[in-house]
């Protein structure tokens, strides 16, 4: 399977040094959204939209907190329908979509590929239909999934084993090299998604699982003040995601060279993926 690596929506919020940690300390930072595409015999599979084109058309749908706090760039071009586009595929070619969450930035795109079947966490997928909270009522936005989706979802009482990680599940109708990962914590039912690569090797998408590359792929671990006071705030259950991003580190300790493990925003690890797939 051939993999292209995606950012599908960059933002600029403010805080430099205090989100970027050794970036240059300019006004704003950077963070992207980091998206999948899959070429495999089943077609073409997404793994996280990024925001769509009815979002950047209409970004008053995203919110006021979500704009004003992460300022995205709102680039027709940047989302994934257009540059799947430019690699010479239609939006029908898109058969499968895997998300790790639903939260805005990462399902925005889902209405761009309406004959896709949509595979989510069954927690996550009744935490976004209910939106019982402020907070879910805020990241969750019902517009995005307004053409009703062919949706797929999995249960945390199924699954296999997977380098320590319970409950991992192949997805319906999709090769067995792509594999759904429960990583509670950001909300109810966030998941990462691995990916087998050549040489026994794996590409795994923690989503928002951690936000810093030195969170997970440094030793010994550390973050941002601003990202870790984000991270405290956004999430449902701080001591799941605590204990996932703890087994996240020591997966890329333990497997640095079998394992690639990176997160849905960080720039610095979006551009390592995406020259190493180069």
């Amino acid at each position: 399977m051939r993999v292209h690596h995606l950012n599908c929506a960059s933002m600029a919020p403010l805080g430099g040094r205090l989100i970027n940690g050794d970036a240059p300390p300019h006004r704003a930072a950077t963070l992207v959204a980091h998206c999948l595409l899959i070429e495999t015999g089943q077609g073409l599979v997404l793994v996280d939209t990024g925001l769509g084109v009815d979002d950047v058309r209409t970004p008053g749908r995203l919110g006021a907190l979500f704009r004003l706090s992460c300022r995205p760039k709102l680039a027709e071009a940047e989302t994934a329908v257009r540059q799947i586009a430019r690699l010479g595929y239609s939006p029908a070619d898109v058969r499968h979509i895997v998300l790790t969450h639903l939260d805005l930035d990462h399902a925005g795109g889902l209405a761009d590929f309406p004959q896709a079947k949509v595979h989510v966490h069954a927690d996550e997928y009744a935490a976004a239909m209910a939106r019982r909270s402020l907070g879910e009522r805020s990241r969750y936005v019902p517009a995005q999934w307004a053409h009703h989706p062919d949706w797929a979802t999995y249960s945390t009482r199924e699954g296999e084993r997977w380098f320590g990680f319970e409950a991992v599940r192949q997805l319906d109708g999709l090769p067995p090299e792509i594999l759904l990962i429960p990583l509670a914590g950001h909300t109810h039912g966030h998941s990462g998604v691995a990916v087998a690569a050549p040489g026994d090797r794996w590409l795994l998408h923690a989503g928002d699982a951690y936000f810093f590359h030195g969170e997970v792929n440094a030793q010994p671990s550390r973050g941002t003040p601003g990202l870790d006071l984000f991270q405290t705030v956004v999430a449902v259950n701080r001591t799941k995601r605590l204990d996932n991003q703890r087994r996240l580190h020591a997966l890329a300790a333990a497997e640095p060279q079998r394992i690639q493990v990176f997160s849905a925003h960080d720039p610095l690890e979006f551009e390592r993926c995406r020259e190493g797939a180069a």
